[in-house]
């Protein structure tokens, strides 16, 4: 199970998020998100980091043409889609994508077939934001088929991450706001915490 931790805005929390065993690290560059980074800023915090830390950019409804302009500048490598983006836009982006559902009671999982060429992220459906609630998902009804392919965020933190080794034992996980002191800025305490509890995991 690889470790994402998403909402970097800074090079001290990237690195420390490296440091603690992240496989991945996310950027968001969506303007309305309160963790919103600019390419010039993820530019220079990637120039920091080890070559072998997957960087992740997250996208809202953007066009194809402006993701991979941004992507060349700023050095990510993954490219995650969080909004309503249609196949059409996927194959036009020259990297490797992650697509997002926002899963509610409702959702019917039998339309992630069409996507299976791509990594699949299910979090918890919001309203008012595209990600980084910390709300969660209803994990008992993601189908078994699926459960360890996926990528699964909402909520996830040290204290439910043994339930979803578990449980569901995904492909990975996205973590956010539950690592945070305040939207954009982690809490190193608590990614230690994780980490530990993660680590622990690992060893049984």
């Amino acid at each position: 199970m690889k470790i994402k931790i998403c909402g970097i805005t800074n090079i001290e929390d990237a690195l420390a998020a490296e440091s603690f065993g992240a496989d991945a690290v996310g950027f968001i560059f969506y303007k309305k998100s309160n963790r919103y980074v600019s390419p010039e800023q993820v530019e220079h915090i990637i120039k920091t980091l080890s070559p072998f830390t997957t960087k992740v950019g997250v996208f809202v409804n953007e066009t194809f043409e402006i993701i991979n302009k941004i992507s060349k500048q700023t050095g990510i490598n993954v490219v995650q889609l969080h909004g309503d983006e249609n196949l059409h836009i996927m194959k036009s982006i020259l990297l490797p994508v992650i697509k997002t559902f926002r899963v509610d009671d409702n959702f019917d999982y039998n339309k992630l077939n069409q996507y299976q060429e791509y990594s699949i992220l299910l979090d918890a459906y919001s309203e008012k934001n595209y990600g980084g609630t910390g709300n969660k998902l209803n994990w008992e009804k993601i189908p078994f088929k699926i459960k360890n392919k996926i990528i699964l965020a909402g909520g996830i933190s040290s204290d439910n991450i043994e339930i979803i080794y578990k449980n569901i034992n995904p492909a990975a996980v996205d973590l956010s706001s539950s690592l945070e002191k305040t939207p954009g800025k982690k809490d190193k305490k608590k990614m230690e915490k994780f980490f530990n509890k993660v680590n622990l995991i690992r060893r049984q």
